[in-house]
């Protein structure tokens, strides 16, 4: 199987990552029968927590399409001196020439360039005659350091880096300017040589050894080796893109234009997508994908059945050229359902503005396919994914349609993930998130969140207290937090710190977020403040949870400022994510 993808692992919690550190695990072992198995587990155990030691692993898998772990990379970031050493490049062929260790190293080289590092270094054994055990050692050597020269990477020349150890290892230590630096301050290199040292090397490296390496460096650049193996044009140059896999896959309801009310005082219409996909196209953190056909099976284990054949039958029957409202709402009794199908819409709605017409279902199918798409990119190892979409969904209870929303897409990709582990939905709407409320509310293996305005005065009105826990083996496993008029952005980070605190107590593996826009300032359907600023940094302060999310679109009507919003929200988002805060409170990349 050939290679299809590399991505680094960041949350061991997705089953995806779980198994692919198994293989990982056993190319290791496999690789350096130095390592045994208990030293294999804390070295994978370790880049789990960046922030242990003075530097953070980065691990990045090589897979093919069956999610088959080809090899692996695993290198440290050393934050304070802004350098990545490379520990290690294995294969499942036991070589890094080649596709696959080409191609991780190349991934590594994105990373370090991404970062403004100075570059990459790590350890070669010698290819000098006097340095290596025997011809076949020597050749190996040599093949390594060639592989490398392609790169611009040489060895230092005129240290002692290659000084013998205590255990007679001999080392070059080799530096890849990333095709900017072929020379270093020798300020900086004795910064890196001796954090080498002392944090990878202590145990056979004596104090006395280490300084003695680290005075040999003199003059005020260190130069490297000129090159033995390859010529200057021969070197590969750096992407100094983003890595596709730090990027968000985004997947775009195409088929939401058919869905367009021309009513006045309908809000939400066709042009709240054109003024998203108008902002977020000025980022560069989204790779958009088609969204792919899912059965209606994946719907039935959300809404009712029932409740999903009379809307397709409905809007079916009322075509494409007029819309119905409900205008009756019987007591709802499930043994005296109307027989007439015009009669059975107030009976499934919830309130007298939400249309409908073949339109409307065909939009909101096409907006499970997109939500279900990026929930299955998150189980397939993308960290974020977001699903721009409308009509929106998170109205939408088991059995009942309302507030412009027919299928709740957010619920139904929760309840995909949840196959997979535990699911916390946060729902930052305007208004309550009744819909995952009600299919969620007697399960403790999804936590739902909500922030929104009070229902005293808010839609739905109905739902979204504080009194309502959960039932059943659903107690406490439901939080509302419903929050006054003319909320500023200071008083709603409060409301969202308790929520994300919540949702760590839960200690989920994925996060949906339902992401409403309509808390701005200005939005006609809301009464809260909230500016640019404050939706990054909301999206900040998701972002420190560190977990496989999907974002699906819901409100936001204020299209004059909707886009900037969005694209504020998700600089906040990706930033946060991909930037952690060192004890100085520096930030810097996170690995």
């Amino acid at each position: 199987m050939g290679l299809h993808t590399i991505r680094q692992i960041y949350n061991y919690n997705n089953p995806v990552n779980l198994a692919a550190l198994e293989q990982c695990k056993e190319i290791l072992l496999a690789q350096f029968p130095y390592m045994n198995a208990a030293e294999a587990d804390e070295l994978l155990l370790s880049a789990q927590n960046p922030l242990a030691m003075h530097y953070r692993y980065l691990l990045l898998v090589a897979e093919g399409r069956r999610k088959n772990v080809l090899g692996l990379a695993i290198a440290s970031y050393f934050p304070k001196e802004k350098f990545y050493f490379l520990d290690y490049i294995a294969t499942q062929q036991h070589k890094i020439s080649g596709g696959v260790g080409g191609a991780l190293y190349e991934r590594l080289r994105e990373e370090a360039a991404s970062t403004g590092s100075l570059g990459i270094f790590f350890e070669c054994l010698p290819d000098d005659p006097d340095l290596f055990l025997n011809e076949e050692e020597g050749k190996q050597n040599i093949a390594r350091l060639r592989f490398y020269e392609r790169y611009g990477a040489r060895p230092l020349a005129g240290t002692e880096y290659a000084l013998r150890r205590t255990d007679y290892s001999v080392f070059y230590l080799v530096y890849d300017g990333l095709g900017v630096t072929q020379q270093l301050k020798s300020t900086e290199a004795r910064k890196v040589i001796r954090a080498i040292l002392e944090n990878k090397h202590a145990k056979k490296c004596s104090p006395e050894y280490i300084q003695q390496v680290v005075s040999s460096v003199k003059g005020s650049h260190v130069t490297l080796r000129p090159s033995r193996y390859a010529t200057k044009e021969d070197h590969k140059t750096v992407d100094r893109s983003i890595p596709a896999d730090k990027k968000i896959t985004l997947v775009v309801n195409e088929g939401h234009l058919i869905h367009h009310i021309k009513e006045r005082g309908y809000v939400e219409s066709p042009v709240r997508v054109k003024s998203l996909l108008k902002e977020l196209g000025k980022m560069d953190v989204f790779e958009t994908v088609s969204a792919k056909n899912f059965p209606d099976t994946l719907i039935e284990q959300v809404h009712d059945p029932q409740y999903l054949k009379f809307l397709k039958k409905i809007c079916a029957a009322i075509g494409n050229t007029h819309t119905r409202y409900p205008d009756i709402f019987p007591v709802r009794n499930a043994t005296r359902l109307p027989q007439e199908l015009d009669l059975q819409i107030g009976y499934y709605c919830i309130d007298t503005f939400t249309p409908l017409n073949a339109n409307a279902y065909i939009a909101a199918r096409g907006a499970v396919n997109c939500a279900l798409t990026a929930a299955e990119a998150v189980l397939n190892g993308r960290q974020l994914s977001y699903a721009l979409v409308r009509p929106p969904g998170h109205h939408a209870e088991r059995k009942y349609f309302g507030g412009f929303c027919y299928l709740n897409a957010n619920a139904i990709a929760a309840h995909y993930l949840s196959k997979q582990g535990t699911v916390a939905i946060l729902d930052i709407d305007y208004h309550h998130g009744n819909g995952q409320q009600n299919i969620f509310y007697h399960r403790q293996d999804v936590f739902t969140v909500s922030i929104h305005g009070n229902p005293e005065f808010a839609y739905p009105n109905f739902t979204g207290f504080e009194d309502e826990y959960g039932e059943e083996e659903g107690v406490g496993f439901n939080l509302n937090i419903p929050l006054k008029r003319g909320i500023d952005g200071k008083m709603y980070r409060k409301a969202l710190a308790r929520a994300l605190e919540a949702i760590k107590k839960f200690n989920p593996t994925f996060l949906v977020i339902a992401l409403g826009l309509d808390t701005a300032k200005g939005d006609p359907t809301g009464t809260w403040l909230l500016s640019a600023a404050d939706f990054a940094e909301n999206g900040k302060m998701i972002a420190a949870l560190c977990l496989p999310t999907v974002i699906v679109q819901e409100g936001g009507y204020q299209n004059r400022v909707l886009g900037v919003n969005a694209r504020h929200f998700f600089d906040g988002l990706w930033n946060g994510f991909y930037q952690v805060t060192e004890p100085t409170g520096k930030a810097t990349t996170r690995q």
